[in-house]
């Protein structure tokens, strides 16, 4: 049964439909990263495992879900609790690694409507999405919010970054590792309230900061 990790940080509006949609045999653990709306009491009240993480960050919140997760598949998946994702998605995403097909499996977003993805959000993946096919040489198109892996090899790995270079650098390092790494498509749709990474282009503009320091020590 796979652990999802869900990194949170004030969600409580699209919390209780997105614990409702999860597949059957998905255990959720909701990583609460400071918020002020109730967000972990609202997880809690819908049956969500959740931690409580003070160092704010992405990467921080995603590490200490990656440590509190027991998959009794081995089998762990990450993704945004915005309600942007679909969480019927996660059997593509999760299944090659399942199967023994792939080692991480990236979900490339296919946005439903315009208003999914801001230009300017679209633009600097698309930047960056560019930058991980030359350092990795594989046809990414997306940087994969919604992902799978082997919780303990992930571990392993020893990403560093605790900001929004965390899934960029967990990309650069598996495929450095020697990793088989492969995208599949699941949809994307109008997150739950304002995002406070694509809403803004200031928003935007720190990821991407992020992730360029992803790239510079990686290199």
């Amino acid at each position: 049964m796979p652990d999802v990790v869900l990194p949170v940080l004030d969600e409580a509006a699209a919390i209780p439909k997105l614990l409702a949609a999860l597949p059957r045999g998905y255990r959720p653990i909701v990583v609460d990263n400071g918020s002020s709306d109730g967000s972990g009491d609202v997880a809690r009240a819908h049956g969500a495992v959740v931690v409580a993480e003070a160092e704010r960050g992405f990467g921080s919140a995603c590490w200490t879900g990656l440590l509190a997760s027991r998959p009794s598949d081995g089998v762990v998946c990450f993704m945004d609790a915005d309600g942007s994702l679909d969480p019927r998605d996660l059997h593509r995403v999760a299944g090659p690694v399942l199967d023994g097909r792939s080692d991480l499996t990236l979900g490339a977003r296919r946005p439903t409507t315009r208003a999914a993805w801001p230009a300017h959000a679209r633009l600097a993946n698309a930047v960056l999405a560019r930058e991980m096919r030359r350092r990795t040489g594989l046809a990414f198109s997306d940087l994969g919010p919604m992902r799978a892996a082997r919780r303990d090899e992930l571990v392993a790995l020893g990403i560093q970054d605790r900001r929004f270079g965390w899934p960029l650098e967990m990309v650069l390092r598996a495929a450095a590792a020697g990793w088989r790494l492969d995208e599949v498509e699941v949809a994307y749709c109008p997150r739950t309230g304002r995002s406070k990474v694509t809403g803004t282009a200031v928003g935007t503009l720190r990821t991407v900061a992020d992730m360029t320091r992803a790239l510079r020590d990686s290199s």
